[in-house]
């Protein structure tokens, strides 16, 4: 239920930028642009792409294409090269220099080289196909959740065939293999040691290249840690952020109209499944489904718009309210925006592979199966795990992955007291066995917090300056959670 985008890098070679060439540096297989953000800027920078086995663990395997762009030091005096570790899995790191977080590729430019890495299976570097299944869930009628449990396990096994049916190696996306192509890319710069700069995913991503390769890698960067055994998250976390977003709640006039947060998600739960409500959204495609709504749909819904403090958790709560009311406008035209279409299932391999490959410990499977059972979202947060762990349990990296990096590695975490993906409890027992750690609580920043202040990244420069990190909080204002009207 993952969505991200797969951004292709848009280069124009220009007289400027074949000077540019002259006076940097070129490794193998790089080639000078001109990078375009999409606000319009543009910047000096270099294509790259390097080929790493797909999978490290087979002989035979064929070699796979990765891409990257190289945004130069602007000093002279140029520290490690800083890599870049988008999140997801899925997300694209090329893809995400030409978002919002441009400014923080050319500021850390000050720094060193800073490599926007399209991780294997993402983005402009090599990847199977999308995979559809013949396999559709019938949102008209009741669904349930043996019903979606089966039919998710039942097209992924059936993606995994076809991948296989086209000589892609499935057991190469795992993040074991994803993090020794950065030790390749490493080694494709001709660097002694890297730094690491990721955020959710890209952080799991780190802490394995820090388990893997400790000695090239010189600090690490991280916000929104997920630990190695935190793919899928505690249940009854989710609900004590949920308590966290009644208290901004009560701050606000909102509280007038939604005293009790979570009761009124409970009570609509429930009234959802003991009599579904039957709405038609259009999409902009012109089509329609006749979708019978239940609780099911709301949690899925749900565990995929509260990452952040912002319009969003706003959206969720006005839509609990109106549905509490027995009105179904704002569920419809949220609907209407692509969601629960009568479609085959379909899946990405990296995003797919990445999390199953992950997967969960016995015991902590065991844990968010129990929560779970009175927990407001169930274990839907990181749907479809974690219906599809070991699905394949050649896949499967084992417990010995999932065990907590231990490391003096200087390390610097940013943490949203916000976030409604990875908690920050949960963040701080991801890294307690890193023995060299500065975390930095960004309060009322959710999950995407990198541009959530200018502090964030005084302290991040601060960091790779070798100089004295402030680890006092950094304070943003409290949200505002009502929906304009």
């Amino acid at each position: 239920m993952r969505n991200y985008l797969s951004l292709m890098l848009t280069v124009s070679l220009t007289a400027s930028a074949l000077a540019y060439a002259d006076n940097e540096a070129l490794y193998t297989n790089e080639t000078p642009i001109t990078f375009k953000a999409n606000s319009g800027e543009t910047t000096d920078a270099i294509d790259g792409h390097f080929f790493v086995p797909e999978n490290r663990n087979n002989a035979s395997s064929r070699n796979i294409r990765i891409n990257y762009v190289r945004f130069p030091a602007t000093t002279d005096k140029k520290g490690p090269p800083i890599v870049y570790l988008a999140g997801g899995p899925g997300g694209s790191g090329i893809g995400t220099a030409k978002w919002r977080r441009f400014p923080l590729f050319e500021a850390l430019r000050a720094h060193g080289d800073v490599i926007a890495l399209d991780q294997r299976g993402t983005g402009a570097s090599e990847q199977a196909d999308y995979c559809v299944s013949d396999v559709t869930l019938d949102h008209s009628s009741i669904i349930s959740k043996v019903q979606l449990t089966n039919s998710y396990q039942q097209a992924a096994q059936q993606c995994f065939a076809k991948w296989q049916q086209q000589g892609v190696d499935i057991y190469g996306y795992t993040t074991v293999q994803n993090a020794l192509d950065i030790n390749d890319l490493r080694q494709h710069l001709g660097a002694e040691k890297i730094t690491l700069w990721g955020i959710s995913y890209g952080s799991h991503l780190a802490m394995s290249a820090v388990k893997l390769f400790p000695e090239h890698i010189d600090k690490v960067i991280i916000a929104s840690a997920e630990g190695l055994d935190q793919t899928v998250k505690l249940p009854a976390q989710n609900d004590a952020y949920f308590t966290k977003v009644q208290s901004i709640i009560n701050q606000q006039p909102l509280k007038q109209q939604v005293p009790d947060l979570a009761a009124m998600m409970r009570r609509v739960h429930a009234s959802l499944d003991n009599k579904p409500v039957r709405v038609k959204p259009t999409y902009q495609d012109g089509s329609n489904n006749d979708i019978l709504l239940q609780s099911v749909h709301l949690k899925m819904l749900a565990s995929m718009m509260i990452a952040d403090p912002n319009q969003y958790v706003a959206m969720l709560i006005e839509m609990y309210r109106q549905l509490d009311q027995g009105n179904t406008e704002l569920i419809t035209q949220i609907i209407s925006r692509g969601i629960f279409k009568d479609e085959p299932i379909g899946f990405k391999l990296m995003s797919l592979a990445m999390d199953v490959a992950s997967g969960v410990s016995t015991q902590r499977l065991s844990l968010i199966q129990k929560q779970a059972k009175s927990a407001i979202l169930e274990d839907y947060l990181n749907f479809p795990m974690p219906m599809l762990n070991n699905i394949d349990s050649k896949l499967d990296l084992g417990s010995e992955f999932r065990q907590k990096p231990t490391s003096d590695v200087p390390t610097l975490l940013l943490t949203g007291s916000l976030d409604g993906r990875t908690y920050p409890q949960e963040q701080s027992q991801a890294v307690s066995n890193l023995t060299n750690v500065t975390q930095i609580m960004v309060e009322n920043a959710g999950h995407n917090l990198f541009l959530s202040s200018p502090d964030v990244l005084k302290r991040m420069q601060a960091f790779l300056s070798n100089g004295p990190v402030d680890n006092s909080p950094i304070i943003l204002p409290v949200p505002v959670l009502a929906m304009p009207q």
